[in-house]
């Protein structure tokens, strides 16, 4: 198949759902107690929901929805601490939208915005080195988040800054890893994961290694996929087969955009100026080697050994239950707050303002 709407078509879906029944048909799994697949990435949260999915699989397979979403997982901490940068005089926080929205303890980027801070919108690392060069007199500041996806972006950004002299511009790294926080997971026996849908825009940079830890050590199969339906039901006819057969692998079902070994190029850029540290994630807490911070080699970039800011004490957000969401504790509609206090124009948590958070999909396609 060549084009989208190929991905789309109904025949296909249909195919593979007769498949998957018969497939349901042969294992040990009953209504009472499904198969639990996880997906661990947004854009496949938001494709389950947008084209039905769960609606659609045999009543003895369930999905659960995990940390997937880079802006979610930003712990309030560091929140707060980017609130903290743009109260600073003669700086601008450059970031992407949804980071704009996400409420701090007692602010956002966009109530600073509109308290007189500059804060501008970006839609990639370039944009806030153009903001640099052509306001040389003033600190530019990039907001880097996100996971193995937009890490090269940021590292190619910072090496390009050093090649062009700028003394202006410089990064808040708040990048992680996802191979940490799946691990996490899988070792929660409350969660009891059968299999995992991986995500396909990370593993299109990382390849398939990261995550072989899962099988080998864990026993859990693991497919990466695409975003369209017949990717996501291609990914759990493949996880079910190997659950049938008794394997546990990793399995690629998105071969037109991941190859095993990932792209070398970007993995080299990440790993020429990041180096690995312990990151604090939102409902999974302090989790080691799963976070990105700048190399000494280029420490004149890293926007915390330039400024000191004042972070104020950290407060979650009352009744905001988004951390047990991120970990898979309880579905969003079961948040206090959805739908009758938190919505996508007036979020509590950042699940409910990112385009690939689970509350926000929710609300959108419930």
């Amino acid at each position: 198949m060549r084009y989208v709407d190929e991905y789309r078509a109904p025949e296909q879906v249909l195919q593979l759902i007769d498949r998957l029944k018969t497939r349901a048909s042969l294992l040990d799994y009953t209504k009472e107690k499904p198969l639990r697949i996880m997906e661990v990435c947004g854009g496949h949260t938001h494709a389950i929901f947008k084209f039905g999915l769960d609606q659609l699989l045999p009543e003895n397979i369930e999905f659960i929805h995990g940390p997937g979403c880079p802006v979610c997982v930003t712990s309030n901490r560091d929140i707060d601490a980017v609130i903290a940068l743009a109260r600073i005089p003669n700086v601008t926080i450059a970031t992407f939208g949804d980071m704009t929205r996400v409420p701090g303890s007692t602010s956002s980027l966009l109530k600073e915005q509109a308290a007189g801070r500059s804060v501008q919108i970006c839609y990639s690392p370039l944009d806030a080195l153009a903001l640099a060069k052509a306001d040389p007199d003033r600190e530019i500041v990039f907001v880097g988040v996100g996971f193995e996806t937009t890490t090269p972006l940021v590292a190619m950004a910072i090496k390009r800054a050093a090649a062009m002299g700028l003394k202006n511009f410089s990064v808040f790294a708040a990048h992680k890893n996802m191979p940490g926080a799946l691990e996490t997971l899988v070792k929660d026996s409350d969660l009891k994961l059968d299999a995992l849908i991986l995500p396909g825009h990370v593993g299109t940079i990382t390849g398939t290694k990261p995550f072989e830890f899962l099988a080998k050590e864990y026993g859990i199969p693991g497919v990466v996929t695409g975003f369209e339906p017949v990717d996501v039901l291609q990914g759990i006819a493949m996880l079910m087969r190997q659950l049938h057969e008794g394997r546990a692998e990793i399995e690629i079902a998105y071969a037109r955009g991941v190859m095993p070994q990932g792209n070398p190029v970007a993995l080299a850029a990440i790993d020429e100026v990041f180096e690995t540290c312990t990151a604090t994630w939102r409902g999974l807490g302090d989790i080691p080697g799963s976070g990105y911070r700048i190399r000494e080699e280029f420490a004149q970039f890293d926007v915390l050994k330039r400024f000191q800011p004042e972070i104020e004490p950290t407060i979650n957000p009352k009744g905001c239950r988004c951390g047990d969401v991120l970990r898979a504790r309880m579905e969003p509609s079961e948040c206090p707050l959805f739908r009758k206090v938190c919505t996508p124009e007036n979020p509590v948590g950042p699940c409910m303002v990112s385009s690939e958070g689970s509350c926000a999909a929710y609300y959108r396609y419930y």
